[in-house]
């Protein structure tokens, strides 16, 4: 039986070294458990959001009766347990565990990957990336030093529709046509065949542990490398034998054409128990490293929008968590699917559910249309659960009219560390010590909260 593993320790820096992260990564998991006021939260890692019918209903239960009830959805398409009791870990892993949710303890806070929550379903991008993100998490569970990672580093995969691309990821892979695929990491672009993508994410990883060794600071992310100790890519990816050049700067980085179908990826096996150990045994992330030629023009990011609330092709829908939070009862009537993914806009796609499902969705409280003045809005946990909020801004969210234009996403905060907030552009609202907010630093009454929000995120900036 797996137990709660108890939190790194903090390391304590050798003096006169740089102060970056003079910490141990604390960020929770399914094994490590956090302490909140409302309980104990358990964050369960979902490799692109993916969870069967089994594993639904298992989350129910641990939901009911481990925890409050309720599922989060964070901003990568994970899922949120909050309310647990102390004692619950052991139990838990246990239920996680059956349901084949914690394939490597060791790894479980390391499988963070966010891939287009519709490839595959709706005829659109270059590839399937959704294989692409099973053959990616196959690998980092088989990969020892794959555990080093901190929970916070983020692999990106996007089908070409630019929905994913932009959300910061440190390994970014876009899909773009005749079978290939970019790979973005800090200020390099690099350009591989699609069927070794999942193998060249994980060799650019073990390049960031090297260079972050190298540096001493105890960086979490590549951007908090320093300037002289980038990721030496090309350097792991011929130590992986993944072929790859430059990526061509011209090379098209915008939504695919809705009107070509996808073209499949065919990336080995991650079932095959010899390609998961031939690829671990390769991508040894202690090369020596070799001096960098100077950088390419990098080809810009693709911007896309998410799918809307809605049909997804014929035989999917996407859907929206009010505010990220499903009960129990709401993730069961998900049920019966094909598969379920959860989005990093706090939102669900379930396949294998046609349009005709979207009247009974609708009435189990889930958001199934675009127009519904709840598309765009997020908080973070606020009162009762954080005792670093200063109001209860799940309570206080509040929506424009049904109709109205949706403009900016908004972010309800209850402190200024903006947990969970979007990337890009979005509205803050800001909770005060006073039981006000600040609405984009404007000072605004709780009372006048509709209308000041709705006129900050339909106001160009």
């Amino acid at each position: 039986m797996l137990a709660a593993m108890p939190p790194t320790p903090t390391p304590t820096p050798d003096p006169g070294e740089p102060r970056i992260r003079d910490r141990g990564d604390a960020c929770p998991g399914a094994l490590r458990l956090h302490s909140a006021d409302d309980g104990r939260l358990a964050r369960l890692r979902l490799p692109a959001g993916r969870l069967t019918a089994r594993q639904v209903e298992v989350l129910a239960v641990a939901a009911e009766t481990l925890g409050d009830g309720r599922i989060s959805i964070t901003s990568r398409g994970n899922a949120e347990l909050r309310g647990l009791a102390d004692d619950c870990g052991a139990r838990l892993a246990e239920l996680l565990a059956g349901a084949g949710l914690l394939p490597s303890p060791t790894h479980e806070r390391v499988r963070n990957i966010v891939a287009s929550p519709a490839a595959g379903l709706d005829g659109l991008g270059a590839a399937d990336v959704q294989l692409w993100a099973r053959e990616l998490d196959a690998l980092l569970c088989a990969t020892p030093w794959a555990a080093a990672l901190s929970g916070r580093f983020l692999f990106v995969l996007d089908d070409g529709r630019g929905d994913v691309a932009g959300l910061g990821g440190d390994v970014t892979l876009v899909a773009v046509r005749g079978g290939a695929a970019l790979l973005y990491v800090g200020g390099r672009a690099l350009r591989v065949a699609a069927a070794d993508a999942a193998r060249a994410a994980l060799a650019a990883a073990g390049a960031f542990l090297t260079a972050a060794r190298e540096a001493g600071t105890g960086a979490w992310r590549v951007r908090e490398l320093p300037e002289d100790h980038e990721p030496d890519v090309p350097t792991a990816l011929t130590e992986a034998c993944v072929p790859a050049e430059p990526a061509d700067p011209t090379e098209p980085a915008e939504p695919t054409d809705p009107a070509e179908p996808a073209e499949p990826a065919e990336p080995a096996d991650p079932a095959d128990p010899a390609t998961v150990r031939s690829h671990a045994r390769t991508l040894d992330p202690t090369p020596a490293r070799k001096p960098e030629p100077p950088q390419a023009p990098v080809p810009p990011l693709p911007q896309g929008s998410p799918p809307p609330p809605g049909p997804l092709g014929s035989a999917a829908v996407c859907l929206l968590a009010p505010l990220g939070r499903l009960t129990a009862a709401q993730l069961r009537a998900l049920l019966p699917a094909d598969e379920v993914r959860f989005t990093p806009w706090r939102g669900v796609v379930v396949a294998g559910a046609g349009p005709e499902r979207l009247p009974a969705l609708d009435a189990a409280g889930l958001v199934t249309r675009p127009d519904s003045p709840w598309v765009g809005i997020s908080a973070c946990t606020g009162r009762p659960g954080c005792a670093k909020a200063l109001a209860d801004v799940r309570a206080d969210a509040a929506p424009g009219p049904v109709g109205a234009a949706h403009g900016l996403p908004v972010h309800f905060s209850g402190c200024e560390r903006r947990c969970g907030h979007p990337h890009g552009r979005w509205t803050d609202v800001l909770a005060t010590p006073g039981g006000d907010y600040l609405v984009d630093g404007v000072p605004t009454p709780r009372t006048a909260l509709p209308e000041a929000v709705t006129t900050a995120r339909t106001t160009t900036r």
